[in-house]
């Protein structure tokens, strides 16, 4: 006979909903760490502000994309929390909840709460660039699209580590410098010319120079455009259906 465990993960994403709104539950009790999300963003815009005001729309968008990648950071955290701290995985896929469901449930969770943060740095760039409706909807599925990657990548990475002492410091450095030294928050042309392929390979720095391009605040040719534009999306596809394959793998029925 099946253990319930094995009737959940035989119907995808089964308990999806009850999960989602668990976790919803759980992230808004963490009012600082809503406050801190934004920090280093902040921090960021400012120093953009003073020392070249005239890039404050591009720091805009991409503390946007930043945010929006920042996300897969706290997966990672929240999911080896759990797992490790808590020893709650166990107890949550003993049920019919489907192993994708707990990795996709969870990450939706962390979304929705850390989403306000987001929107009013949108609403700013809004203001300040005035974006057409396809830049808009261009934002969006950028933004969609590296949350995505990030989310995957976050979620795997927690299955690798056994101490969350370790964590703190490897997810922070991994995050924050794929976010930040990448041209994310400054024009994509600003980049070493060498270099700039790379870049194009990183999601939230694809994302950024698809966006730029977008407002004409950098220029890309139709190679560089069609390299950003097939890596993210086939990154993130990637990236999410490892994460699906990877939940089922690592879940432990009882």
């Amino acid at each position: 006979m099946r253990t319930s465990a094995a009737e959940g993960a035989a119907v995808p994403f089964r308990g999806l909903a009850a999960f989602l709104w668990t976790e919803v539950l759980v992230q808004a009790h963490e009012n600082l760490a809503m406050a801190t999300s934004i920090v280093v963003q902040g921090v960021l815009l400012v120093f953009v502000w003073i020392l070249a005001p005239s890039l404050i729309g591009v720091a805009l968008v991409g503390a946007v994309l930043f945010s929006m990648f920042a996300m897969g950071q706290r997966v990672l955290n929240e999911a080896a929390y759990i797992r490790i701290d808590h020893k709650a995985n166990d107890l949550y896929l003993a049920g019919p909840l489907s192993p994708e469901a707990y990795f996709l449930g969870m990450s939706l969770g962390i979304l929705v709460v850390y989403l306000t943060p987001v929107v009013a740095v949108g609403v700013l760039a809004e203001v300040v660039i005035r974006f057409s409706l396809v830049e808009a909807a261009t934002l969006l599925l950028l933004a969609l699209a590296v949350w995505v990657f990030a989310a995957s990548i976050g979620y795997v990475f927690s299955t690798f580590f056994r101490d969350n002492r370790a964590i703190w410091a490897y997810s922070s450095l991994f995050f924050n410098v794929f976010g930040v030294l990448p041209p994310v928050f400054y024009p994509f042309d600003r980049f070493p010319a060498g270099l700039q392929p790379v870049a194009l390979l990183m999601p939230p720095s694809a994302a950024a120079a698809i966006l730029q391009n977008a407002i004409g605040a950098t220029s890309l040719s139709s190679g560089e455009l069609s390299l950003a534009v097939f890596g993210l999306a086939a990154e993130s596809t990637l990236l999410f259906l490892l994460a699906i394959l990877w939940a089922r793998r690592t879940v432990q029925e009882v």
